[in-house]
């Protein structure tokens, strides 16, 4: 038997603390995580009704200090500093508590200077406190760092400092972490704004009451026994919840959800892995990076894991998640998010979560594909639609200088007529299309909607030009009879340039007949614009 004694140095400490993480806002999702497996524990023992948990999240940039508070069920006053002081020995449970580890409650020990855990238990007399000196600790591992030696386990007893106060208050229960003054250069952490706009997708909260499509993605995941944790989480006393939106812009065009697909991952043997729903729009262009909700986000227990750009790999092109909204519910109880929480631990699960992942994101790689198509081919059914109206205008009012001129309006109106005609031809053949897979099946849709929109648009702009041209003119009249500022078709010349053609025309005008004035109007035209 090896009886030898290991020693866990003072690196173990600044590994699980400053070293864990590339983003200190994710302390927020640690200490939340926490706070929601309290809460769901007060329900179980029926301390907490299904609507009554919350999670307090207080910001105070001038005292520089944040407080995450839940009122679920604390840490009775025998088991708090055990609970509180071990590392790496939490009693949860893989499968079914969101934090299982038992390091995040150290993460805020890297970004401030003092941490402070306090805790009540209903029927108890006595708050439990927990403080934890920043400062010191990494003091201490700067020590150990230049020579003098220090375990991880020296480092925490001189750290921590543990104390309990009465309360008359029996019936209170709560969990309460502090972070004190924040250290300078992690002010992020104190910026209000956007710790809300962050948790709105990391956290585990309900989605924006304006996006309407939740409906339906409620009912799906209630028909297939899929369980989406939210609870209620406010900063600054501001509910958060998840802003997606219908509604947005990209390069080629506003855009928006007009409807939502849904996918099951499953292994080879029929195994759930997870799924997810997605929004489906008309895929006019990639969203763009200031739209926040923009990618396929990946989740377990609700809760995001990664970012945005998390699966993104698992497109043939690197850009293809910027064309898509949705969200991927992970929900194997064998995909155990890893230690940082960027993707899930190695296993035979995962690698089947992958392959699925990758089959599925291939298959919508074809959709913006087809989505830049329609766009061409909507772009030529306008740009004929522009060109007849123009050279119907032109020609009801006379405004052709020749008939040279004319000619070459209406071979102009030909192509665009030709292009026309190859874009309508395209999208019909889109639109009966044979569902062959995913792709298929959603973009015979999205060309249907296009179609419609397309339609419904080109009526509304006939049915505006009618009540245009029924109108009287408003114009300044000419003495040919002509609506309109007569010099406006001498654009390409200046201003004072175009103030002498009309006093020049004007005086013609008071000289000679109409029908000889038009004709000397017609001749200036010819020579100044050929």
């Amino acid at each position: 038997m090896n009886d030898k004694e290991y020693v866990f140095g003072a690196n173990t400490i600044e590994n699980l603390t400053t070293g864990m993480y590339q983003d200190s806002r994710i302390i927020y999702r640690e200490y939340i995580q926490n706070a929601c497996d309290s809460i769901d524990k007060a329900k179980k023992i029926n301390l907490l009704g299904d609507k009554d948990g919350f999670i307090d999240i207080i910001i105070d940039p001038i005292k520089r200090s944040i407080i995450v508070e839940d009122n679920a069920t604390g840490i009775p006053a025998d088991d708090f500093e055990k609970t509180l002081g071990d590392v790496a020995n939490s009693s949860k449970k893989i499968g079914e508590d969101k934090g299982f580890r038992g390091i995040g409650k150290l993460a805020g020990l890297a970004y401030c200077k003092k941490l402070i855990f306090s805790s009540s238990v209903k029927g108890e007399n006595v708050i439990s406190k927990m403080e934890c000196d920043a400062v010191l600790m990494r003091e201490l591992i700067n020590e150990h760092n230049q020579g003098n030696k220090h375990t991880a386990i020296e480092i925490l007893q001189k750290t921590y400092k543990f104390s309990s106060e009465y309360t008359a208050d029996k019936d209170s229960h709560f969990f309460r972490v502090q972070i004190l003054d924040v250290n300078d250069e992690n002010k992020d952490l104190l910026k209000i704004e956007e710790i809300r706009e962050y948790l709105s997708f990391v956290a585990p909260v309900p989605y924006y009451i304006n996006f309407y499509i939740k409906t339906e993605v409620y009912r799906y995941a209630k028909e297939h026994n899929h369980q989406i944790d939210e609870y209620v989480i406010r900063v600054n006393g501001q509910q958060i919840f998840k802003e997606y939106e219908l509604n947005y812009k990209t390069r080629s065009g506003d855009d928006s959800i007009r409807s939502i697909e849904f996918h099951e991952f499953k292994d080879d043997n029929g195994h759930e892995l997870g799924w997810m729903w997605l929004g489906i729009s008309g895929f006019k262009g990639a969203i763009p990076e200031s739209c926040k909700m923009r990618c396929i986000r990946l989740r377990k227990e609700n809760i995001q894991i990664g970012n945005e750009n998390t699966l993104q790999e698992y497109f043939k092109e690197g850009r293809g998640g910027t064309y898509f909204i949705g969200e991927v519910f992970a929900t194997s109880a064998n995909l155990i998010p890893n230690a940082q929480r960027n993707f899930f631990n190695e296993n035979l699960t995962r690698y089947s979560f992958v392959q699925e992942l990758k089959k599925y994101f291939r298959e919508l790689s074809r959709i913006y594909h087809y989505g830049s198509e329609l766009n061409t081919h909507f772009k030529n059914l306008r740009e004929f639609d522009k060109e007849t109206a123009k050279y119907n205008e032109m020609k009801r009012k006379g405004d052709f200088l020749n008939s040279a001129e004319e000619k070459k309006a209406k071979k102009q109106l030909d192509d665009t007529r030709a292009k026309a005609a190859s874009a309508e031809k395209a999208i019909k053949k889109l639109q009966e299309k044979e569902n062959n897979g995913i792709a298929d099946g959603i973009i015979v849709g999205v060309a249907n909607k296009r179609m419609d929109e397309y339609e419904k648009e080109k009526k509304e702009t006939k049915k505006n030009d009618n009540k245009q041209s029924s109108k009287p003119s408003k114009g300044k009249s000419n003495s040919a009879g002509k609506p309109g500022i007569w010099t406006d078709r001498f654009s390409s010349y200046s201003k004072e340039q175009r103030k002498l053609i009309e006093r020049i025309c004007n005086a013609i005008d008071k000289t000679v007949d109409k029908e000889i004035a038009e004709k000397i109007r017609k001749a200036i035209e010819i020579d100044l614009l050929s």
